[in-house]
């Protein structure tokens, strides 16, 4: 058949052979086959396309369809009617139908009417009945109204029922389409990516006094005020952000192809200005404001939840940081969090795998420059962060509670290093060994059985135990810990309140505290921190050696010692020799170091 057509051909020749009947006089019939009516007649839309992919005929329905005549149709690429070039893999698929090489093609198209309205059309392809055949059948239904149903019923689970915003799922499926590499590779776009994360403040509080229904009407304001941010600050642009309410009193507003930092910390100011204008609901005037979590970044790399997590975060901060306020993602601030999750995560399991260690600080006499003790200082060798110091993780302990098997580890260590040096050295004097307390030790644990247990299976006399609580935990102490603290000293054990002079300082209790030594504060001896009394530029100030003395007379006089912190020059060691003081702790005499180091300095001068 040529590629040319001078009209319709018969329906009877369009169908194939004649079906033979099966009475023997209509054997002998000719004529167009039986259902070559039923073709014309039919109301599915059809057409019999020949294996170049020309129509060589159409139905009635088929033209009223298209908003042509049946006619007009014949001789055209049955394609071209469809759409079926429009993508590769159909098209490919078409044409295998049409060469007998694949049974049938099924496809959606939208099709343009001449009247200029559109329809869904759902198109058939497959090859026409016979032995030898001809051609393929193509059939068209509209499928309009069931597309029209489902896209209200699409609509209906994308978006928000109090709002009328898109919801959660449209949220994300938007965010994710708009991280795919295509969405922004050799688009001429920035291939940055904003949001702004937030929730009001104080609208629980609205809900429950004032009810659901008041609560929805405000959420439906907000959403108005939010929509109206986004289309100003849209203006000019290809398409304003996206605003969806991700549930509850939480809102999300999605800026694709972001400019920068400064798009979205105006957008976040615009935002925080229009919630804090009063809502009129319902002949009441409510007041809310919000905080937001601003996070703006290169799409490539990033992932929906990454970026939800760091706006998570980030709107956290804003709260934290006192609400009605914008907050920035900070990597750096939010690796801080991420580590001390990662820590807190570990702590328990790295007791159990023995992560730590135990170094040593000299306490030194003041008189004689001779070593008396040490303080036990714990470092946690972290397989991912390297050697932490107690700052970093003693915190996380007393938070969640293992600070009392991490404390119990260091009592014993520190116990049986204290009784090795002295095996070590039975000729020198036996030096004593200071090991710091938590106060939910004291509280969550039995201080004093574990205390007698470790003395009793390192075979360490009680009195060379110096046990160092702070100054806070000790001052004010009634019952429970009021009795550890006087049977640990009844052992025979030293009692230590360490950072003296930065807490209550109520000097009262002393008289009825069972404490053996006042560790003060090292700010108090930085104050002694010049070389010379005569340095004319930074001359010492005389009030801190004036409160230090009177420190030191006081513990004196209650039969206390004293030990001074933080120790780093020769001058502050005289000064505070002078004023009575009795040991020093700092890095004149010796940073923290391992157990070796301090055999060395035992029976020296430091």
């Amino acid at each position: 058949m040529s590629g040319t057509s001078e009209g319709p051909t018969p329906a009877a020749d369009l169908i194939g052979p004649a079906v033979t009947e099966s009475n023997s006089q209509s054997s002998h019939r000719t004529g167009p086959p039986p259902y070559s009516s039923a073709f014309c007649a039919a109301p599915l839309a059809m057409a019999v396309v020949d294996r170049e992919g020309l129509v060589t005929g159409a139905n009635p329905a088929l033209a009223e369809l298209l908003g042509t005549a049946p006619e007009e149709l014949a001789g055209s690429l049955a394609a071209d009617l469809v759409d079926l070039a429009s993508d590769t893999r159909t098209w490919h698929a078409y044409r295998e139908v049409l060469r007998g090489r694949q049974a049938r093609l099924r496809c959606t198209r939208r099709l343009k009417h001449p009247d200029g309205h559109s329809l869904w059309a759902q198109v058939t392809v497959a090859p026409l009945p016979g032995e030898e055949p001809g051609g393929v059948l193509l059939s068209i239904v509209d499928i309009s109204a069931h597309r029209e149903l489902q896209d209200r019923l699409r609509h209906l689970q994308m978006h928000d029922p109090v709002t009328r915003l898109p919801n959660r799922t449209l949220f994300f499926e938007r965010l994710s389409a708009a991280l795919e590499a295509e969405s922004y590779e050799e688009s001429g776009t920035t291939g940055r990516i904003g949001l702004c994360y937030l929730d009001l403040d104080g609208f629980k509080a609205i809900n429950d006094t004032l009810g659901h229904r008041v609560g929805d009407e405000l959420l439906a304001a907000v959403a108005e005020r939010l929509t109206c941010c986004a289309e100003e600050a849209g203006y000019g642009r290809s398409s304003p952000p996206l605003v969806a309410r991700l549930g509850g009193d939480e809102f999300a507003l999605l800026v694709e192809d972001s400019t920068g930092t400064e798009q979205l910390a105006e957008l976040a100011e615009s935002v925080l200005g229009a919630l804090r204008a009063p809502f009129d609901l319902s002949g009441r005037r409510l007041s809310l404001s919000a905080s937001i979590g601003v996070v703006e970044r290169h799409a490539a790399g990033t992932t929906p939840t990454a970026l939800m997590q760091a706006a998570d975060t980030t709107l956290y901060w804003a709260k934290s940081d006192g609400k009605d306020r914008w907050t920035l993602f900070d990597p750096e601030r939010n690796a801080h969090l991420m580590t001390r999750q990662a820590l807190a995560a570990t702590l328990r399991p790295a007791i159990e795998r023995g992560e730590f260690a135990l170094e040593y600080q000299p306490l030194v006499s003041m008189e004689d420059g001779r070593l008396r003790g040490v303080e036990a200082l714990i470092r946690w060798n972290h397989p991912q962060f390297g050697v932490l110091a107690p700052n970093r993780f003693i915190g996380l302990a007393e938070e969640d509670g293992s600070i009392v098997p991490l404390g119990r580890w260091i009592l014993a260590t520190a116990c049986r290093q204290a009784r090795d040096w002295q095996a070590a050295h039975p000729d020198e004097p036996p030096i004593f060994v200071s090991v710091n307390v938590a106060v939910r030790q004291v509280w969550d644990s039995d201080l004093v059985a574990d205390v007698a247990r470790v003395l009793d299976e390192t075979g360490l006399a009680p009195h060379l135990l110096q046990l160092e609580l702070t100054e806070s935990a000790v001052m004010g102490s009634a019952g429970r810990p009021l009795q550890v603290l006087q049977a640990l000293s009844d052992m025979g054990v030293r009692i230590a309140i360490d950072d003296f002079g930065t807490g209550y300082s109520n000097l009262a209790y002393l008289s009825r505290l069972p404490v053996s030594v006042l560790k003060l504060d090292g700010s108090f001896v930085r104050g002694f921190q010049y070389e010379s009394e005569d340095s004319a530029s930074m001359p010492p100030n005389p009030a801190d050696e004036v409160v230090v003395e009177a420190m030191i007379q006081l513990a004196h006089r209650l039969g206390l010692t004293v030990t001074a912190e933080c120790v780093e020059t020769l001058s502050q060691a005289s000064r505070l020799r002078r004023i009575g003081c009795d040991t020093g702790q700092g890095w004149l005499y010796s940073r923290p170091v391992p157990p070796d180091r301090i055999s060395e300095l035992l029976g020296v001068r430091v």
